[in-house]
């Protein structure tokens, strides 16, 4: 048997998280002494091994984390061939996002080396929008945060060329590989001033005076991570279920 210091201790972290944990049923009820303090069990030990291994890796992008607090919550109701499940189909999840942030890199990388010729087909912005499957907000968000520069016509109309619409299927490939528009601007940026480029580096690495840095600008990084986690997990379940 465990106080809540004592437990909260065993798996590193604060008695609020575990209250917190016990709160949002990632673990099961805690029965009460007496004196009304809790009185944790093995049990709760394990469920809170899942929760803390499975929620290791702040993975923000897609549904990455609602499929690992899915396989927390079945823990905590005592559940662990669902949570065994659930955690398969995440750990399934994050090796398909591993390999769309990998394949995103790929694109990139022969963007750079300038591989194929550029036509002289233009495009309008209603023929960009229906071409990539692309909101107008969404390309005047681009171009508000700097990732595109449109040439316009004499007449204002903005006009797009091969060039632009390579830019941005590598825009939308890295935004669908949920890296941040940060991580997409210092790799164009950085782009511009060198072609001998590591591209994994440019963005899983944050500029030295960002103020600000996302888990999608490590995003490779962080995947790693949590495929690793996620199969520390699966590893756990799997020995409950033998028992």
């Amino acid at each position: 048997m465990y106080s809540t210091k004592e437990i909260a201790s065993l798996v590193n972290v604060h008695p609020n998280t575990v209250r917190i944990y016990e709160e949002w049923k990632y673990i099961s009820p805690v029965p009460r002494a007496d004196n009304g303090y809790r009185v944790f069990s093995d049990l709760h030990l394990f469920q809170l091994q899942i929760a803390r291994t499975a929620f290791h890796c702040e993975i923000i992008q897609g549904h990455s984390r609602a499929k690992a607090r899915a396989v927390v919550e079945a823990s905590g109701k005592r559940d662990f061939k669902l949570a065994f499940k659930l955690a398969h189909d995440y750990l399934a999840h994050l090796e398909q996002e591993y390999q769309l942030a990998l394949e995103a890199i790929q694109l990139v990388e022969q963007w750079l080396s300038g591989k194929g010729s550029l036509s002289y087909q233009t495009y309008t912005r209603s023929e960009i929008t229906q071409l990539l499957k692309l909101t107008p907000e969404i390309l005047r968000n681009w171009e508000r945060n700097g990732l595109l520069m449109v040439p316009r016509l004499p007449n204002g109309y903005r006009i797009y060329t091969e060039k632009e619409l390579n830019r941005m299927k590598i825009i939308r490939t890295l935004r669908s590989a949920h890296y941040s528009m940060n991580a997409i601007l210092r790799l164009i940026n950085t782009a511009e001033q060198s072609k001998e480029l590591s591209i994994k580096e440019i963005l899983d690495t944050p500029g030295e005076f960002e103020d600000i840095v996302t888990v999608t600008d490590r995003l490779i990084y962080s995947l790693e991570e949590a495929i690793q986690k996620a199969k520390e997990v699966i590893q756990l379940l799997e020995s409950k279920n033998k028992e």
